[in-house]
């Protein structure tokens, strides 16, 4: 009897600890890194583009004279003279958009992968090469930040049985798309300040005054008062100290891990073209009545033919008979009401409708003043 008693005090003992711990879990605020909620000002990446032509395509290429212009200035460019533009072909060849974007701080001579993207009529981009390409910078500047070349890889294929696109054809991802993995070698670096040697500017990724007002108070808990200043929603100025200014990269590392609460703004996104429904933070539903009913109308045309009159040269007569049905879905109004994401998704769950009628029934929540949400259409 006593050994039962002592099972039983161990196991409501472990049951104690266990709902403590699960009200301590539940009770800790969300927490996310600097890092993960701002950038510093002046440490950004930049867009590189330039027009390219990809070789070495099994007849599905362009077939534009676009291409041939490219192959015939290219050739000039090695020394090799065309005469007659009809020498050239391009069915091997396309003219394609390069794309790529250089990091902060990247120094010359580092790879990065570049975008391939056909420009005209090309089929597919499988097995070609990209020739050597000049990228840019944004805008019409001329200063060549890095040269592209190599395998354009695709990830799929086109085939066609039959010849001439008249027969089966198998397609598997998009092919006139594809890459360069590391293709791209940095020729010249991007000049990039981050601080005047006293301070740097952290730039909020979502603007937020709750936000902002967060990362200031973290800062100047760990690392003294009057260290970090919020100067709107969007920005938050750093001092540096005496101490980490010779160490500018620990400095920083160390502010990027300060851990910040925050909260997760009452939003509710939705994308009418997928039908996607995105229930963040604590949305509230006030207490309301919702019927959601579908009116389905159909209608059907069977012809009917009339035959002639015998024995005349009159011909039959063909009619259409029109068949109009109209079903209606029953409704029921049903309670909705919830404090949270889930209690939310649980109440409307019970209306058993669609995304897409969700989405309806969500914007009439909103007219409706029930719900207690930012409203975003994508």
């Amino acid at each position: 009897m006593r050994e039962e008693r002592s099972k039983m005090g161990a196991w409501r003992a472990l049951a104690l600890g266990a709902a403590a711990w699960l009200l301590l879990w539940g009770g800790t605020a969300h927490a996310a890194r600097i890092k993960e909620l701002c950038d510093v000002q002046g440490a950004r990446s930049n867009i590189l583009k330039g027009i390219g032509l990809v070789v070495g395509l099994a007849g599905t290429g362009d077939k534009t004279s676009a291409a041939i212009v490219s192959q015939q200035r290219l050739l000039e460019r090695l020394g090799i003279e065309v005469k007659d533009l009809k020498e050239l072909k391009s069915d091997n060849a396309a003219v394609v958009m390069v794309t790529s974007t250089i990091p902060a701080f990247a120094k010359e001579g580092s790879q990065i992968d570049v975008n391939i993207n056909s420009m005209y009529n090309c089929k597919s981009l499988e097995g070609g090469t990209l020739l050597e390409t000049h990228l840019t910078g944004p805008g019409l500047g001329d200063t060549v930040y890095a040269v592209a070349q190599g395998p354009v890889s695709v990830g799929g294929f086109n085939a066609e049985a039959g010849g001439g696109g008249g027969g089966a054809a198998v397609r598997k991802n998009h092919v006139t798309a594809g890459r360069v993995p590391m293709g791209a070698h940095i020729e010249r670096e991007v000049p990039s300040t981050i601080t005047d040697g006293e301070r740097l500017m952290l730039l909020v990724k979502r603007p937020d005054f709750a936000t902002a007002n967060g990362i200031q108070e973290a800062v100047n808990t760990l690392m003294g008062e009057g260290t970090a200043s919020a100067m709107g929603a969007g920005t938050v100025r750093v001092t540096i100290p005496e101490a980490g200014r010779p160490d500018l990269v620990s400095f920083i590392a160390k502010l990027e891990d300060i851990e910040v609460k925050t909260e997760m703004p009452a939003t509710v996104v939705i994308n009418e073209r997928t039908g996607t429904i995105v229930v963040g933070g604590d949305v509230i539903v006030k207490p309301c009545q919702v019927a959601h009913g579908n009116l389905t109308l159909k209608i059907s045309q069977t012809p009917q033919v009339t035959p002639a009159l015998p024995f005349t040269d009159a011909q039959p007569v063909t009619t259409q008979a029109t068949k109009v049905e109209v079903q209606e879905q029953e409704a029921y109004l049903m309670p909705v009401e919830g404090t949270s994401a889930g209690d939310v998704a649980a109440t409307l769950n019970r209306l058993r409708v669609t995304p897409r009628d969700m989405i309806s029934i969500f914007q009439a929540l909103r007219e409706a003043g029930a719900l207690e949400a930012d409203l975003e259409i994508m």
